[in-house]
This record gives C-alpha cells, sequence and structure tokens, in this order.
C-alpha cells in the first residue's frame, strides 16, 4: 500500500469503539500493516499459513479479517470509499440505479458438493458470484452461491438486500438471463424497475450493450486479484469477504491517483448528479459520516479513558 493509498484509506476508517471510551481492547498492531498482509493474502492468492515473516503472525491477519467481515466494519469502508470515488467522478453518495450480473468461478478441492455446483450454460463447476453495481462499476452488494443456482433465483435475495441498504435505487439492468417472474416480482414487492437489456440482432461476435457492459470491466478486474481467480473458501459466507477487500484496493488506488494529479475526470452524462435517474427531494442518505480523527500506528488511549477501558471485542 503505497503513502497516497494509506491517506486516502485511514481517513475511511471506522473509529475503534475503545478510542472513543465505549469499552474495548486497543489493536496489537498497526491497521496499516494488517491491511497490508490481507491485501497481501487477496493479491496473490496465497494460504494465510504462507504470509510473508514481514506480517504479523497469520492466525492474528486472518482474526483480523473475520472479525471486520462478521462486524461489518469492512462493508463500511468499502462504502466510504465507494462514497469518495463517487464524489470525486461528480455523482451523489447515493446511486440511483445499478447493474446486476454473475460470474461462475472454479472451486477447490476442499470446496464441499453441498456448496458447489455445475453451470451448464459456462461449463464451470464451483460458485457462481453475483455483483450489483453502480453506473461507475463500484461494488454494491455480492452474493455467492452454487454455480447450478439460476441467476434469476439467486437476484431474488441480492435485490431484496439492495433495497435495505440503498432506498434511492430505482432502475437495475439486467441481461436475458433474469427474465421471467423476477421483473414484475422486483416491481410489485420492491419498487424496482428491472430493465432487460438484450442484443439487437442475432448476428454472432462481440457487441457492446449500453449501461449492460459497465458490470463487465469489474467482473474482469476482480480477476486481477489471484484469490478470486478459483474459490478456496469452505463456507460460502467466507468466500464473499474477498470481493470487498479487492474492491476496497480498487477504490483506494481510484482515488489515490486522482488525488496526486488533481484532475477528476467525470464520466457522468448531461446530469453528472444522477445515474440516469430523477433523484427523489425524500431520498435520505444510508449512512452518517463520522469524523476520524488522524492516527497512525498501534494507538496509545487518552488519558480521560484510559481507566475506562477493559476486555472485550475491541476494534
Amino acid at each position: 500500500m503505497t503513502d497516497a493509498e494509506w491517506q486516502v484509506i485511514r481517513a475511511a476508517l471506522p473509529v475503534p469503539a475503545w478510542l472513543e471510551g465505549r469499552g474495548g481492547r486497543p489493536e496489537g498492531y498497526c491497521h496499516r500493516v494488517m491491511l497490508d498482509a490481507v491485501r497481501y493474502v487477496v493479491d496473490n492468492g496465497v494460504r494465510w499459513a504462507n504470509l510473508p515473516r514481514d506480517f504479523p503472525p497469520y492466525r492474528r491477519v486472518h482474526a483480523f479479517a473475520r472479525r471486520w467481515q462478521i462486524t461489518g466494519l469492512l462493508a463500511e469502508l468499502h462504502g466510504r470509499l465507494r462514497d469518495t470515488v463517487r464524489a470525486k467522478e461528480g455523482r451523489t453518495p447515493d446511486p440511483t440505479a445499478a447493474i446486476v450480473d454473475s460470474q461462475s468461478v472454479r472451486a477447490a478441492a476442499n470446496i464441499p458438493r453441498s456448496t458447489s455446483g455445475w453451470d451448464v450454460g459456462k461449463k464451470v463447476g464451483g460458485r457462481k458470484r453475483h455483483l450489483l453495481v453502480d453506473c461507475l462499476g463500484l461494488v454494491l452488494a455480492v452474493a455467492v452461491t452454487a454455480a447450478s443456482v439460476q441467476d434469476r433465483d439467486a437476484a431474488v435475495p441480492l435485490l431484496e438486500r439492495l433495497r435495505q441498504l440503498y432506498f434511492s435505487i430505482r432502475l437495475v439492468w439486467a441481461d436475458g438471463a433474469y427474465t421471467g417472474t423476477l421483473v414484475a416480482w422486483a416491481r410489485q414487492k420492491l419498487q424496482l424497475t428491472v430493465d432487460i437489456v438484450k442484443r439487437t440482432d442475432h448476428r454472432p461476435g462481440f457487441e457492446v450493450l449500453p449501461r449492460r457492459w459497465v458490470v463487465e470491466p469489474t467482473l474482469s478486474w476482480l480477476f486481477h486479484s489471484r484469490r478470486l481467480v478459483r474459490d478456496y473458501e469452505a463456507s460460502r459466507d467466507s468466500s464473499a469477504w474477498a470481493d470487498p477487500s479487492a474492491a476496497c484496493t480498487r477504490s483506494a488506488s481510484s482515488c489515490s491517483r486522482a488525488t496526486s494529479s488533481r484532475t477528476f475526470i467525470s464520466r457522468a452524462s448531461s446530469n453528472p448528479s444522477t445515474d440516469g435517474m430523477t433523484t427523489s427531494a425524500n431520498d435520505t442518505s444510508r449512512r452518517t459520516t463520522r469524523t476520524n480523527p488522524l492516527h497512525k500506528g498501534v494507538h496509545a488511549p487518552p488519558a480521560s479513558i484510559k481507566g475506562s477501558l477493559r476486555k472485550g471485542d475491541g476494534f
């Protein structure tokens, strides 16, 4: 992690509970070192036990990654970085449209048969990632299923989660795999318009579809991380942690490059504040911004709360 990337991530880190006087135990390692270790695993695809000795013990790094996933800290960090990227691009923090698609990956030998399957269309045996991205290709929600699960079936819980997280979204673009009862169900239950974008003709060859193609580069750069090329996690919940980790790396890199060059090129259309939809005046932000005190390395507790610290589920 470069210094420019760390400046972006440090400003978006959630404030530790013990630093705010809410109890908990201080971390024993610098957050930058721990995040670098997690990033090393995702980027190089190594086992946790094969972490270089330059990093903390792998058990501590693995426990750090799991705790951040379970408590939602990883999702919160990713959400703040995504909002920063959208602000740099001249967009509002809350998107109004999304694109959904899936990606089948092969599973390792340790993956149980109960959580894996065979994708008949793509001839891949393993698991399937279902992604929802905004109009900039930034990840909004992720779900992991067996590769045998149909896209329209997996989209039901994914769209429900999208509605809970982003009430401002009104339109979702999808391909022909999502046709059927999903369109009517999303309109009645979630007040979402699922627009099926199909090819204009049946000629063979490659064709860039409007709006629908935004998700394809995102699926492509996920494969730049070796941990995501093949699924190694026995649990589907554990398998979903690497996608936000890779997305955080991508967002931090984008923000650091934009900050260093001071030139922010907006890819918006005629109205850069929306994603092709009109934003309602009643739409409110889904997240409250908290000021994060500048910190580097291991924190020392302030004298006012030093006596109130107790052993617990620290940050």
